[in-house]
């Protein structure tokens, strides 16, 4: 299962929006509703969160792309689910800021990554080689032990190197895509995620041998 809706079936529904159907512009955002929810949920300060839900940020997203929708269809210059996704980054940054600054204190803190609220989060596929929905009880019980450790390994890592693992392996951005979102070239952008999996890696005890193959 994707994270975000399949890409095919969005570019009919904008060619069709484009042509003034509104039933095409109400099925394309509400297709992307559960993908917008599930990138505020993973994003939202968790002391951001207690105040706010994530619902009501996902509906003023969606009210702010069905309002600036035909600027996007004029010069759709990212693919909608990066140019939805900058308007929910858009829009969590703003209310970081106002948050701030009505209870003057910090919210700079990122999510914890290991909380409960992203324990049951079956999207969370960053463990691939133990993606088997149909594992024994005990094969099920080490797989929770080691998402928990990778959970944890995550949120040690710093901003940038965390940020591009969560695009490539949560929200499962191509390297293309997420060269856009960054600024950055396609080579850059791979190297960048090459690096943060090797720190990944430091962090849960992996070490690089001679062949260039990882060890315990």
């Amino acid at each position: 299962m994707t994270f975000w809706p399949e890409h095919s079936v969005t570019q009919n529904l904008l060619a069709e929006a484009k042509c003034g159907d509104r039933a095409a512009v109400n099925r394309l955002l509400e297709r992307h509703r559960t993908s917008l929810r599930k990138l505020i949920q993973l994003r939202l300060d968790k002391r951001l969160s207690q105040r706010v839900d994530a619902s009501d940020i996902v509906q003023d997203v969606l009210f702010e792309a069905n309002t600036r929708l035909r600027d996007y269809l004029g010069d759709p210059r990212l693919p909608f689910h990066l140019w939805l996704r900058q308007l929910a980054q858009d829009r969590m940054i703003d209310m970081h800021r106002r948050h701030r600054s009505a209870q003057r204190r910090s919210l700079d803190r990122e999510q914890s990554l290991a909380s409960p609220q992203f324990a049951d989060q079956s999207g969370f596929d960053l463990m691939g080689q133990l993606a088997d929905h149909e594992l024994t009880p005990a094969a099920a019980s080490i797989r929770k032990e080691l998402e928990v450790r990778f959970l944890g390994a995550l949120e040690q890592l710093d901003e940038e190197n965390r940020e591009i693992l969560l695009m490539r392996h949560f929200e499962q951005l191509g390297n293309s895509e997420v060269a856009e979102v960054l600024g950055l070239s396609a080579a850059a952008t791979g190297m960048r995620h090459l690096r943060a999996l090797r720190k990944l890696r430091e962090i849960l005890g992996d070490s690089p041998s001679q062949t260039g193959t990882y060890h315990k």
